[in-house]
């Protein structure tokens, strides 16, 4: 079984290479690693090249942003799984992909997804979060509430069939995604209670307050494009109930700063706003 595993980047010549020797370091044998990079103009290319003959596929021109570039790594993807893992993120492990094969194999699932950690950008050993898919259920769609998308490999016939990333989508495409495979199409899956990615949070700007309104807008339009009854009140209650994550007061807090640092991120990441 073969796994495709696809990075997307633009001027991140910091941590790609981390996250390329994350991929290399994998034990499972059979990944077909995929780099697509948006023509970047600083020394991220030069990063890749030093590994060039350990990626399979490496593809460098402009594109239409992040789930464009998503779209074609995953289109000139050959394996029987596709997995995504962006440049500023890593596995946790050496078996992250193992584990991923393992739950294919021993159950009859079309797509999989897992925990992810949140790291300071600086510290990368350094916890700020832990967030647990558990607490997803198709009905949560509705309340913006979603699965790890980092975490997320599907069958590659699962993306043949129902659609890529929809690119009219500036920040929410992720969620859009997993909603309609998973609540619309009815995909089946299966959650691994376990944390297979890390992701650093922080970085530069991307708007702050107005690209939270953009996500909470777009998660609106996702819900009504594929048949979810929800409200702009539901979505963002989600921002409330996620405070109850957290056992102490202390941790409350640390939400807070971590939510001030995830509107920070360059990335723009549906995931880390929406649980």
């Amino acid at each position: 079984m073969k796994v495709s595993i696809i990075t997307i980047v633009y001027n991140n010549e910091n941590t790609i290479e981390g996250t390329i020797k994350s991929v290399l370091s994998q034990t499972y044998p059979d990944i077909e690693y995929i780099v697509v990079d948006g023509a970047s103009t600083d020394g991220t290319l030069k990063v890749i090249e030093k590994y060039k003959n350990q990626i399979s596929k490496m593809i460098s021109e402009k594109d239409k942003g992040l789930y464009d570039a998503l779209n074609r790594g995953i289109k000139v993807a050959t394996g029987d799984i596709i997995g995504i893992i962006h440049s500023d993120d890593f596995y946790r492990d050496e078996y992250s992909i193992e584990k991923v094969v393992s739950v294919f194999k021993q159950n009859s699932v079309d797509s999989m997804y897992a925990d992810v950690e949140f790291v300071e950008a600086e510290a990368p050993d350094r916890v700020i979060r832990h967030y647990k898919s558990k607490i997803f259920t198709p009905n949560r769609f509705q309340y913006g509430i979603m699965p790890a998308h980092p975490t997320f490999f599907a069958k590659k016939e699962v993306f043949k069939k129902y659609g890529y990333y929809k690119i009219d989508y500036k920040i929410a495409a992720d969620f859009e995604l997993l909603l309609r495979f998973l609540y619309k199409e009815k995909v089946s899956t299966f959650y691994l209670p376990e944390v297979l990615i890390r992701m650093r949070v922080g970085g530069l700007s991307t708007g702050g307050l107005s690209s939270n309104i953009l996500l909470n807008q777009e998660i609106l339009k996702a819900c009504n494009d594929n048949g979810v009854s929800t409200n702009l009140f539901k979505i963002y209650s989600k921002y409330f109930f996620k405070i109850f994550e957290y056992k102490n007061l202390a941790g409350r807090i640390a939400n807070s700063i971590f939510s001030k640092l995830v509107l920070k991120n360059k990335l723009p990441f549906t995931l880390a706003l929406c649980i």
